[in-house]
């Protein structure tokens, strides 16, 4: 550690001859952080998909107001749930501790725009408008709204052209469209965003669900939420709901729900991967870029290192160098790779309704992976000058 503190010391004693010999050719420093600018985007734009993919997907089962989640053994993601028999519910109301259990159904549909008439794929949510399902208080306070037949709340960030008609609700009036051959009544609206599966999602009663969806049975729900008595140990009463209930079914606490899907996304969903690798990507080519830089210089002055060696500057002097070139690049070219995906974040999220938003410790994360990057690309560039031998031009 002291030998590293006294490396950055003489950095800052010397002569900036890193500096120096990056300005000295405008066109190669120009390219250079052109190329690590675009490795640093394409990097900020893999881990902000890859973000809005893990946040879009559990933005609903973050919300779930339950202690306990019971799904379908065959479940694997939230798009992809699977029924079960309700009787499951009336068995675990019989389990010490529960206090209640409550139905969920889940399921997507073709509704039409009411502006544009066209048709989009949107989540529909039915719960028992006597008891909330979401931790969201603009649903909870409109409940009594969808106890009528065949009436909805819309979610007004989802992604599309709904601007009149959310006017219109907020303006206290009713707009109706179709879902299938039914129509329906939006009478509110909530705020929760899109996600990769659906441009946006409404929420009703569980008797207006099965309307909208009559090949589903009352009796085969997607979800069941248990809420637990004062006092009752969440974990405790998971192992005793998964040893009375049968194997048809899988009991969650709500956190464990959380990481089910999150787990499915990452380990599971070829999208998450894609994501992952495309940030592998940018760090390689970000990589090869410097490296190309790096080497070029010092091969472009190898008569200059050798000199220096002539003269008795250790190895270590002309490694300062280097090194002190691939800071510079790492951050001129990191500055602008912010910038632009900042705005890039702005377009994509009004563009597509996803939540994409640059949180300081990914800002962070991607500066110190750039400072590996160019770090590396130095180490590797910094074998050329073992061929700065004195002896070869003296």
């Amino acid at each position: 550690m002291l030998g590293l503190i006294k490396t950055f010391k003489n950095l800052g004693d010397r002569t900036p001859l890193g500096l120096k010999q990056l300005k000295h050719d405008p066109m190669r420093l120009l390219t250079a952080i052109a190329g690590i600018t675009f490795a640093d985007i394409l990097i900020f734009m893999q881990l902000g998909f890859a973000d809005a993919l893990y946040k879009s997907n559990t933005q609903y089962s973050r919300a779930i107001q339950a202690d306990l989640v019971i799904l379908s053994t065959q479940a694997k993601n939230f798009n992809q749930l699977r029924t079960f028999p309700r009787r499951r519910l009336w068995q675990a109301q019989d389990i010490p501790g529960v206090a209640s259990a409550e139905p969920l159904y889940l399921g997507s549909v073709q509704w039409r725009n009411p502006e544009t008439r066209q048709k989009t794929s949107m989540l529909v949510i039915g719960q028992n408008p006597n008891r909330p399902a979401l931790d969201l208080p603009e649903v909870n306070q409109q409940l009594d709204a969808i106890r009528l037949p065949n009436t909805v709340l819309f979610d007004q960030a989802s992604r599309g052209t709904y601007q009149e008609m959310i006017d219109q609700i907020k303006a206290g009036e009713t707009v109706t469209t179709e879902i299938g051959r039914r129509t329906v009544t939006v009478t509110g609206l909530f705020t929760v965003g899109a996600s990769f599966a659906d441009d946006g999602a409404l929420i009703t009663s569980d008797q207006s669900f099965l309307r909208l969806f009559p090949r589903q049975e009352a009796g085969a729900v997607t979800m069941g939420l248990i809420n637990l008595e004062p006092g009752t140990d969440p974990e405790q009463a998971r192992i005793d709901l998964a040893a009375r209930l049968p194997d048809d079914v899988q009991v969650l606490t709500k956190q464990g729900y959380v990481e089910f899907e999150l787990n499915d996304i990452q380990s599971e969903s070829p999208v998450g991967f894609v994501f992952g690798l495309g940030s592998v990507m940018g760090f390689i080519v970000g990589v090869v870029i410097v490296y190309q830089v790096l080497s070029t210089d010092v091969n472009s002055h190898l008569g200059e290192y050798a000199t220096f060696r002539a003269m008795g500057y250790r190895n270590s002097y002309l490694l300062g160098i280097v090194v002190e070139e691939a800071i510079i690049l790492s951050v001129l070219g990191f500055v602008p790779g912010l910038v632009i995906a900042l705005g890039a974040y702005q377009l994509t999220a009004a563009a597509t309704a996803l939540p994409l938003a640059m949180p300081a410790s990914r800002a962070i994360t991607v500066l110190a992976l750039t400072f590996v990057m160019c770090g590396a690309s130095g180490a590797i560039a910094t074998r050329r000058l073992q061929a700065a031998d004195p002896a070869d031009i003296f």
